[in-house]
């Protein structure tokens, strides 16, 4: 084959592979199901995980189904790191898609008893401020390209804070809120921005959370469903429907109302209790 025939060739795979999206927090459920679930010849995966061997796993099942896959297990805590990596992807690789799924929970062990401080640290870190510090490294390459799209991953827990997890509530309630923000502010530069609020989606987070779980789902049913709503580009992609519902009410009725459903739904539960 001649080079020309292989430049050629080259051009043509590099057009074909027309969308390039990240994912953090790839090893988990959700993040992993959603690396499956965009997985194509025509997509790049940037998968981030701290994990390496079960990131080589959630890669290889993406390979499989024909897609262009690049690892990274940069610490997303650390500024510096994080800088560097996504001022290197915007200059080499910019992202179409970049969905922040990293995350973690923690719960108080008993009523009356606040989470340990190291652990809410840790959290909003990575549950609010990460995001956020993407979004900053990112939105102006984006912005002179014209195009792309922000995905943040709040929770129905975003609605009102529950008992069991307020640090994870207000975490969640927090990127909800400047997800929604985001989008009016960089719509008219061609970006869209998508706040994903899940409910209880199997993984071992969710099942080491206290209080029920009612409508819990399946990590591939919730995967399709945000993945469907990230191609039209929907403001706020929420499910299961019974419990978003529920949830919803509970922002807009009157909060001695509301905290007295949530003591009665069971949703008050913490640690062992």
């Amino acid at each position: 084959m001649s080079v020309d025939a292989t430049t050629d060739s080259t051009r043509r795979e590099q057009t074909k592979r027309s969308r390039c999206v990240l994912i953090t927090g790839a090893t988990g459920a959700i993040g992993g199901a959603l690396a499956k679930e965009f997985a194509s010849p025509a997509t790049h995966l940037i998968l981030h995980g701290r994990n390496l061997m079960a990131l080589e796993l959630v890669a290889s099942h993406c390979r499989e189904k024909g897609a262009e896959v690049t690892l990274s297990s940069v610490n997303l805590n650390d500024s510096d790191a994080l800088a560097t990596w996504l001022g290197t992807l915007s200059a080499e690789q910019l992202p179409d898609i970049v969905i922040a799924n990293a995350g973690k929970n923690t719960h108080p062990a008993q009523l009356g008893e606040l989470e340990p401080w190291p652990e809410v640290q840790a959290l909003l870190e990575i549950n609010l401020t990460t995001p956020i510090a993407m979004a900053h490294h990112l939105v102006p390459a984006m912005r002179a390209r014209g195009s792309g799209q922000l995905v943040f991953i709040s929770s129905l827990a975003g609605w009102h804070g529950l008992p069991s997890t307020p640090t994870y509530s207000a975490s969640k309630a927090g990127i909800k809120a400047y997800g929604e923000a985001l989008r009016g502010l960089l719509s008219p530069c061609g970006i869209g921005v998508t706040v994903v609020m899940p409910g209880y989606v199997t993984s071992p987070m969710c099942n080491a959370m206290p209080g029920p779980k009612p409508w819990e789902w399946p990590p591939e049913r919730a995967a399709k469903v945000i993945a469907r709503g990230i191609r039209a580009n929907r403001a706020r992609v929420s499910f299961p429907f019974p419990l978003n519902f529920g949830t919803w009410w509970l922002a807009v009725l009157p909060a001695g109302v509301s905290q007295w459903l949530i003591k009665r739904l069971g949703f008050d539960h913490v640690g062992g209790q």
